[in-house]
């Protein structure tokens, strides 16, 4: 057993402004993400200006924050923000969904690809590429907090989070952070480099949307369910039911596109 290390969630504390880890760790993401969708656009001599990156990625954060909190809103507590609207804006307080974050992309994506007039799947493969990125920086932070913690456990790797009681756990969040952050990244970008594949757009979007799905339905079986959702239909956790989606959709995309160059050639 791994005792937890108390880390302060506060990274920076100057008084009246204090910088938490996970706000340091979705600007590496954002940071770290723009500046390598700048090389790879470089390296595979795509024709997209530095300008329309930079809208790119700012369209992506509005999307992140405002599908985040209101995917956490709808899909995880929508009975007490329903009773309590004014706490919607209380971002501060927690309370953000990846899926919700997913489809927040999804659209400023899309709207991105219409203002700029360049391909939609040109953008969703750059994004594609480099969300794991941000997705690994969030789950160490969510670690950092000691929070979204895994299930009661024996196991050798388990650990005593100070929010979850006395008893050892599951560190889900680095399981998450390795599965869907850095293993995701290592094999998108081993398949980016394989030219013919990254030459089918739209491919690499449905490997990250098929994989990330998938990796996060499987490390759900070890984190504790939220308390006030608990398990659902079939002993699965919400999680669970909006990563099905993402697999089914993300199996169709690959089919879909692979079919289509296969077409072409």
């Amino acid at each position: 057993m791994f005792d937890f290390p108390n880390i302060n969630p506060v990274a920076i504390d100057l008084g009246v402004i204090k910088i938490s880890w996970y706000a340091i760790s979705y600007i590496c993401g954002i940071l770290l993400s723009w500046f390598l969708i700048l090389k790879i656009i470089k390296f595979k001599n795509i024709k997209i200006s530095n300008k329309i990156v930079g809208d790119l990625i700012s369209n992506c954060m509005i999307g992140i924050i405002l599908g985040g909190r209101l995917g956490y809103v709808i899909f995880y507590n929508p009975e007490y923000y329903f009773n309590n609207i004014l706490d919607i804006f209380k971002i501060w307080n927690g309370g953000m969904s990846f899926h919700g974050g997913f489809i927040g992309v999804v659209i400023a994506v899309i709207y991105t690809s219409k203002s700029s007039k360049i391909s939609l799947m040109i953008f969703s493969d750059l994004i594609s590429i480099v969300s794991p990125i941000g997705i690994f920086f969030g789950r160490i932070a969510n670690f950092i907090n000691g929070e979204l913690y895994g299930k009661v456990t024996n196991h050798k790797f388990g650990m005593i989070f100070p929010k979850g009681g006395n008893l050892p756990r599951h560190p889900s969040q680095l399981y998450e952070a390795f599965f869907e952050g850095l293993i995701l990244f290592i094999i998108l970008w081993l398949l980016m480099n394989m030219t013919n594949f990254f030459k089918i757009k739209g491919l690499v979007t449905g490997c990250f949307i098929f994989l990330y799905g998938f990796f996060r339905f499987f490390v759900e079986f070890f984190r504790e369910p939220d308390i006030h959702i608990g398990y659902l239909y079939l002993d699965f956790s919400m999680g669970q039911f909006l990563s099905l989606p993402m697999i089914i959709i993300g199996l169709c995309f690959i089919i879909v596109f692979y079919k289509k160059n296969k077409n072409l050639n």
